[in-house]
Order: structure tokens, then C-alpha cells, then sequence
């Protein structure tokens, strides 16, 4: 990817804000920045819709008119990164976009196809926080849907992981999934069942003691019984009395009301 005859442009969102020609950081004012970061994040748009979203304090004429001034200091400071279509603007479609590789690769997790080192993607998956600190309305929205996908993926890559025998990777996959959503408890049973043929049966019951405990203090409710028994069944066949205590914890709250994401 790159730009012709400028160089390799890169753009990198996740973490922070960063633009590079040939590895070598392009330094751009804030203002041109959350106009690039907007064309990145949301794909072209048309003029008006960019000086509303990055201006919305402004009268429509002083808006738009910020808007050209940008659009030209980014035309001289970094030529062939935006194309200007007239009233649709675009980044050049050979940048190279940190954000638009990391949904590619979701997609392709998704439709099962090849995405590379199941560990290394779980790793970036974890990393890959939209523009932290920034706190626009616009930046907010995609900051949520990026949390999302990356829920969405990472819980899926503890499945497929679990299924193919690689527990250790199951497992650092669905630590990752709570991370973002603490109380999904289909993430707490794949933690749960990796961890117990990773051989870490302590690590698995202080996984579901933590889920109990936070999911009571929160909600007012209790693992299901599908989660619980799981854990029991494990304590039952290593001979340990914790089981019992586990199965009347899971009664004791609210009259035993199980939690609203079953397995």
C-alpha cells in the first residue's frame, strides 16, 4: 500500500494518533487530524456532513469554510492523502488504515477464513482501543462499535480456539472478552472449561467466584445452572466438598434467579 510517487503512507489510530510516510511520523495540527481520523473511521463523505460533524458549533458557511482551510493545509503538508471529489471527500485508497485491517481481519474471522496466529490475533484484538482520549460525539459512536466488533471476535476466537484443542489460547481470548464485558457469562464458561484442561483448576474457580461475586453485587443475580454445575461437576469428580458450597451459592441469591446470558 502507499501513495505513488510520495511514499508509503500509514495510518494508525489504535492506541493513539500517528502518521507515517516510509516509517518516518508526519506531525499534524489537532484539527487536521480529527478530520483525517473522521475520513478514516467513517469512509468518504460529503463536504457538509464532515464541517457538521467536525464544527458542529459553528454557523454552516464558517464550518464549511474551516473545513477547505483543512482540506488545503493537509493537501500541502501531505499531498495524495485526500482526495478531493468535490463536495465528497476520501483518504486515498492505498493508505494504509490500522483500523480498516483489523476489520478485515474480523471479517475474515467471521466468513472462516484464514486470519493468521490465532494468539497473535487475540493479542491485537486486545490492544486495538480507538483513539483513547479522544471524546467527540462521532469519536464516542465508532470508539462503541469498535468495542463491539472486537467483543464479538474475541468471543469468537475463544470457541474456535477451544475447539481446536488450543485451550491456552481459548483462555487468554475470553480473559480478553471479559475485559470489555465483564459479565458475559458464555465467556466465563469458555475461561472456566479452558482453564480447566489447561490444568489451572484454581484459576478456573476464581474465574467463576469472581463472575458470582460481581454478577450478585451488580445485578441481584446468580450463575446459571448450566455454568455452576460445570464447575461442580469438575469439584465432584476431584473428590473436594467445595462443590456443595458452590451449588447452594448458586440458590442463595434472590431466590436463585439464574443470569440472563445462559449457556
Amino acid at each position: 500500500m502507499g501513495t505513488v510517487g510520495y511514499g508509503e503512507l500509514k495510518l494508525d489510530l489504535l492506541g493513539s494518533w500517528r502518521l507515517r510516510r516510509d516509517n518516518e511520523i508526519l506531525h499534524v495540527a489537532t484539527r487536521q487530524q480529527r478530520l483525517i481520523a473522521a475520513l478514516a473511521v467513517r469512509g468518504p463523505s460529503m463536504r457538509g456532513y464532515l464541517s457538521g460533524l467536525l464544527w458542529p458549533e459553528y454557523p454552516d458557511a464558517r464550518a464549511l469554510e474551516s473545513l477547505r482551510v483543512s482540506v488545503h493545509l493537509i493537501s500541502r503538508q501531505v499531498p495524495c492523502l485526500i482526495v478531493n471529489g468535490g463536495a465528497m471527500l476520501s483518504l486515498d485508497e492505498r493508505v494504509d488504515v490500522d483500523v480498516q485491517r483489523i476489520r478485515s481481519r474480523i471479517e475474515a474471522l467471521q466468513e472462516d477464513r484464514q486470519t493468521g496466529n490465532a494468539a497473535s490475533f487475540v493479542h491485537e484484538l486486545r490492544d486495538a482501543e480507538l483513539l483513547p482520549g479522544w471524546y467527540e460525539d462521532w469519536v464516542v459512536f465508532a470508539q462503541n462499535r469498535l468495542s463491539e466488533e472486537r467483543f464479538q471476535a474475541l468471543a469468537l476466537l475463544a470457541r474456535k480456539s477451544l475447539a481446536a484443542g488450543d485451550s491456552e489460547t481459548a483462555a487468554e481470548a475470553a480473559h480478553a472478552t471479559l475485559e470489555i464485558e465483564p459479565l458475559y457469562e458464555r465467556a466465563v464458561a469458555l475461561l472456566v472449561t479452558a482453564e480447566l484442561q489447561c490444568g489451572n483448576p484454581g484459576a478456573a474457580l476464581r474465574a467463576y467466584e469472581r463472575y458470582r461475586d460481581q454478577l450478585g453485587k451488580d445485578m441481584g443475580l446468580v450463575p446459571s445452572g448450566s455454568l455452576t454445575a460445570l464447575v461442580a461437576d469438575f469439584l465432584d469428580r476431584q473428590s473436594l466438598p467445595v462443590a456443595d458450597r458452590l451449588v447452594a451459592a448458586a440458590g442463595s441469591l434472590l431466590g436463585g434467579r439464574p443470569a440472563l446470558n445462559p449457556t
